[in-house]
């Protein structure tokens, strides 16, 4: 008897304990989402930090207002904080536009210049923010990188090789195909609510992709392999769907924004 009691005592103290670890919240007790959060937040300041000695920044009201212009109704019509992103152009030819760490997200003059109207901007910037809203930069990052690698820029180590390493990583390579898929669609999503036809951003994925006058230049499409499937993947998602014809800028504002893209100079 003394020996099933014993037995019964141990089996309840084990799943007693059991119960009390279920109840704690790991990831708060050690603070982990703190931390990830904290390490973002520098390493997403560092990096921009080394952009803007490196690269040629574009500062002018009229521009920012006209891209703030197409970002608002993305974000007002899907919960998105837009004052969590912060946006910046590049005066760079190359068909590009990347997420950083913590919101902050980089365009290239050149997409804008590629892109034949607000439709298709307005999609490949939602894929950047959906990579941003998915917490998708810290997870290719941390893949690739590594997270206690990311850590150690944030505490003093600021080589100079691995900040241009995860500037490279987020510039030029692709994120795992599901997580561009994820991306594509959301910005779908994304533009749907917003009432905007995501057609075009299909249509600039597929004429991208065969255009001779950016070879060279494709930044954004060269890291997006498959852009021809992409295009095709988006339609079929799209089709029976009730598609609004909206316009956020008129003609004439989307053909100043671009002429006043093309003729910046610092």
């Amino acid at each position: 008897m003394k020996t099933i009691f014993r037995g019964l005592t141990i089996v309840g103290v084990f799943f007693g304990i059991w119960f009390l670890l279920a109840q704690i919240d790991y990831i708060t007790f050690f603070k982990i989402n703190k931390a990830k959060s904290d390490t973002e937040k520098r390493v997403g300041d560092i990096i921009w930090d080394q952009i803007k000695m490196t690269e040629d920044l574009i500062i002018n009201d009229s521009i920012a207002k006209s891209l703030d212009k197409l970002l608002k109704p993305l974000c007002k019509e899907n919960g998105i904080v837009r004052d969590s992103l912060k946006v910046y152009i590049i005066k760079k030819d190359e068909v590009n536009a990347f997420a950083l760490p913590d919101g902050h997200l980089v365009v290239y003059s050149g997409l804008i210049e590629a892109s034949k109207n607000e439709q298709a901007l307005i999609g490949v910037l939602g894929h950047e923010i959906a990579h941003i809203e998915n917490d998708h930069v810290m997870k290719k990052l941390s893949k690739e990188v590594g997270f206690s690698v990311l850590m150690s820029i944030t505490t003093g180590n600021n080589n100079v090789g691995i900040i241009k390493e995860i500037m490279h990583t987020l510039s030029s390579t692709a994120y795992d195909r599901s997580l561009e898929k994820e991306a594509d669609i959301t910005s779908v999503e994304y533009m749907l609510k917003a009432k905007i036809d995501p057609a075009p951003f299909a249509d600039f994925l597929y004429d991208m992709s065969f255009d001779k006058n950016f070879e060279g230049a494709l930044s954004w499409i060269s890291t997006h392999p498959e852009s021809e499937a992409r295009a095709k993947y988006i339609l079929e998602y799209i089709k029976g769907k009730k598609l609004e014809k909206k316009k956020i800028l008129s003609q004439e504002e989307w053909d100043g924004f671009k002429k006043s893209i093309v003729d910046y100079e610092n």
